[in-house]
């Protein structure tokens, strides 16, 4: 089963630093905005770049809305990744997106 966490929770998170978050939203969405310290593995391509990710690392994963979050944690996961979705996504971040 997925781990997961609200967004209060990431957001008390990123304050607190050293955590890897990635946006899995193709890349004109993150463009458009994204949460700051986000890194951008769009969920398209992650089947191909997954191996770029230090397996040694928890990397906390948003999309929109969660559904794509979901699904990224589990393919990453099915290969020995430790993730956490984000409930609610990008939607529910509560401070302003970078562009």
């Amino acid at each position: 089963m997925v781990k997961s966490i609200s967004m209060s929770e990431l957001k008390t998170l990123l304050e607190e630093g050293g955590i890897h978050l990635l946006d899995v939203r193709e890349r004109t969405e993150y463009t458009n905005g994204h949460i700051p310290q986000a890194e951008n593995v769009p969920l398209s391509e992650l089947a191909d770049t997954y191996h770029q990710l230090d397996a040694s690392k928890t990397y906390h994963i948003v999309c929109q809305m969660g559904g794509r979050s979901a699904q990224a944690c589990a393919f990453l996961e099915g290969l020995g990744y430790r993730t956490v979705n984000i409930q609610g996504g990008t939607d529910a971040w509560p401070g302003l997106l970078e562009q």
